[in-house]
């Protein structure tokens, strides 16, 4: 190994240790938050004391998801610059601490929009703490996690001519531009899912969901996943232009949208023959949890094979 292979190595593990070290600090911070927009709820007593899975579950989707959108930003290597290593590490970091910011803020938004808009027809807080309902906790956590993974798509690769134009003090803000545009035609995809879901299925999700049937909130959780990985899919990468990449975006997830009846379908006819879903899910005392479970991982791995062929 050369001298200088040896130095970019030492310069890569360096940035690395720092990078973990704001990692853990916008942990803290997204801990913060999320007591701050939880400030009624005694997370220690639910977790410890109350043994309560549906609000475990709620804070795992809370956490990764923040992972996932942390990960946008460190992803790739360091393309360090003869002369120019310092500029190039500050500049890593001050990405790091917008994104990572910017992440738990859409977070916390999405929870709000999840709670308005795509579980509207009850309280999300009444159900995962009163309740303890584990199937409204899924579907919650997967909106924290499709928040993380939308804007890991956002701020992955390189912005093009576009975004470079637009700054402030120095700072380039077209990244988080694209990230609030779609972050924002996220949302309204998986709201549209959450309603396409439920006209597909041949009872009430919202209803199944209320009445603590966890099997219902797996099959809509994996559904909710598996567009919010294909809203990743299509934005992930370098930005080459609005047209371009908004093209992108409607082709993949719009494909994502017509396939969810076609996906069901088959879980029926394919990977349970002779039986009926709906029947596993929702007509038998005990609602059938593999069978819920093969539905949303059926979802979820359509959307990888999709990103993969396009």
């Amino acid at each position: 190994m050369s001298y200088e292979e040896l130095y970019y190595t030492a310069l890569d593990v360096g940035a690395a240790i720092v990078y973990l070290l704001l990692c853990f600090l916008l942990f803290l911070l997204g801990k913060f938050f999320f007591k701050l927009m939880n400030s009624s709820v005694n997370i220690k007593e639910e977790l410890v004391k109350k043994d309560n899975v549906a609000f475990a579950i709620v804070m795992s989707g809370y956490y990764l998801g923040i992972m996932m959108a942390i990960g946008g930003a460190l992803v790739g290597p360091n393309n360090w610059e003869s002369g120019e290593e310092l500029r190039i590490f500050v500049k890593n970091i001050i990405d790091l601490l917008l994104y990572g910011c910017l992440s738990i803020i859409l977070m916390n938004l999405s929870a709000i929009i999840n709670d308005r808009v795509i579980l509207y027809q009850f309280s999300n807080r009444d159900e995962i703490i009163r309740d303890r309902n584990e199937g409204a906790g899924v579907v919650v956590g997967v909106g924290y996690l499709c928040t993380g993974l939308i804007v890991w798509g956002a701020v992955s690769g390189e912005g093009g001519a576009e975004l470079s134009n637009i700054s402030f003090l120095g700072i380039t803000l077209g990244g988080i531009l694209s990230t609030l545009v779609f972050w924002t035609l996220g949302q309204v995809a998986m709201i549209i899912a959450g309603f396409i879901y439920n006209w597909i299925t041949p009872y009430d999700v919202h209803d199944e969901i209320e009445r603590d049937n966890v099997a219902a909130g797996i099959g809509f959780a994996g559904a909710l996943l598996a567009i919010g990985n294909l809203i990743r899919i299509s934005i992930e990468g370098d930005f080459i232009s609005w047209s371009e990449n908004l093209l992108r975006f409607s082709y993949v997830v719009v494909l994502g949208l017509i396939l969810l009846p076609i996906i069901r379908t088959g879980v029926d006819k394919i990977l349970l023959p002779g039986e009926r879903l709906t029947d596993e899910i929702v007509n038998q005392e005990k609602p059938n949890l593999g069978a819920a479970f093969l539905e949303a991982f059926s979802y979820v791995g359509l959307s990888f094979l999709i990103g993969w062929a396009i």
